[in-house]
């Protein structure tokens, strides 16, 4: 599969070895959304429980001036913090490993902390992207499919992390390519 990927690559002029770079970088990061998108739902139910009508936190919560509507927003955004920070850490350890095994002039902890402000930074990005877009892609998946209105929170937040994924997708590759993994030839 690498190599057909290179001799594809090749014929745009790319190098065989930044090609086949790019190609594990993009296999870790499908890894790094099924870890993401698998935590995220695992948790939406969890967190919407522990937020709940009645809970010790949603009390809590109420005594910030948080009215109901902002807690519940709270759970996709909390579930997606998670999910990001669990796809993280499964990511540095690929492409430390894997996709840049020749990146070894920089210490671990050196490399881990550019990885993780790269990721930080694409997190800020994430999170207003997701608060924000959730609802209107389930208004529309619910105009859409109406038989499967029942669907549409759910499906909504997946298109937002979606959608989100993408553009920090993007992001991560450049600068981790440049900055963090600068050190390979």
């Amino acid at each position: 599969m690498i190599s057909i990927f290179t001799t594809i690559a090749g014929r745009f002029g790319i190098a065989d070895k930044e090609a086949e770079r790019f190609f594990k970088f993009s296999v870790v990061g499908v890894i790094g959304f099924i870890v993401d998108f698998g935590t995220f739902n695992l948790l939406l139910n969890p967190l919407a429980a522990v937020l709940s009508v009645g809970s010790y936190v949603h009390l809590l919560l109420l005594d910030y001036g948080l009215n109901a509507d902002q807690i519940l927003t709270l759970v996709p955004t909390l579930a997606g913090i998670a999910s990001f920070v669990a796809a993280i850490c499964s990511n540095f350890l690929w492409n430390r490993y894997w996709t840049y095994p020749d990146s070894r002039t920089k210490s671990f902890r050196r490399q881990f902390a550019q990885f993780v402000l790269v990721s930080v930074t694409g997190i800020i990005m994430r999170v207003p992207i997701m608060a924000y877009t959730y609802r209107p892609f389930g208004a529309l998946f619910a105009n859409l499919v109406p038989s499967l209105v029942h669907l549409a929170e759910r499906v909504g937040k997946n298109l937002a992390l979606m959608l989100a994924v993408i553009v920090v997708m993007f992001w991560n590759f450049f600068v981790n390519r440049y900055w963090t993994y600068g050190d390979v030839s």
